[in-house]
């Protein structure tokens, strides 16, 4: 794959994290990798390809996939309801069997909902380690991409999408995105979370 980030990261709205480890950083292009697709391509911060993104000509912002490299799926997201202010859109994980690896398994994983104002989205994760409203989607309904999610307990941002600079300070189009996550998030929420922004703002 050719890469879109052969230079180093350089500042961005990084989330606050008292862990030792560094945070991940990834750019995303929002151009889909498959020809006349919808969606986007995540590169890791060695410039290559780590996740991609299509909704394979869904149109309407219903549905879409994250991918990895290979093509396999790992999440898939579905709008649920279809009247503005009343949208939900539904997040589920995707499994090989353990048996031959071929077949799939699909799990609720989380749900977003976007508030009636205040420029937020509630997040519901599911399952027994999961919570009501375990975060929330701070921004990013405007043209301006920027936006950072944040925990509901404590406030505190666990990630944050930008617009990308050049290590120069030019700052580049609106569809190339810095996206940090804090050390001990887990990466494919996230993702999915940026995904499901992308869905609601007709960007996907």
């Amino acid at each position: 794959m050719a890469k879109i980030q052969p230079l180093p990261a350089v500042s961005s709205p990084a989330p606050a994290s008292n862990a030792d480890e560094p945070s991940q950083v990834y750019t995303v292009w929002m151009k889909s990798l498959v020809f006349n697709g919808n969606g986007c391509t995540v590169y890791g911060a060695d410039g290559g390809v780590a996740f991609r993104v299509d909704n394979y000509g869904c149109r309407g912002g219903r549905e879409a996939f994250l991918m990895d490299r290979a093509g396999r799926t790992l999440v898939g997201i579905q709008r649920r309801s279809c009247f503005g202010m009343f949208r939900r859109w539904e997040a589920y994980r995707y499994s090989e069997s353990e048996s031959d690896g071929r077949e799939e398994t699909r799990t609720p994983w989380f749900a977003v909902r976007k508030a009636r104002r205040g420029g937020r989205a509630a997040v519901t994760v599911h399952g027994s380690g999961g919570r009501s409203g375990a975060y929330a989607i701070v921004g990013g309904y405007s043209r301006k991409p920027d936006y950072r999610i944040i925990g509901s307990t404590d406030g505190a941002a666990v990630a944050a999408i930008a617009r990308k600079q050049t290590p120069a300070g030019v700052v580049l189009g609106d569809d190339v995105l810095m996206l940090t996550v804090a050390p001990g998030t887990d990466r494919l929420l996230v993702l999915g979370l940026v995904v499901i922004c992308g869905l609601m703002t007709r960007r996907l």
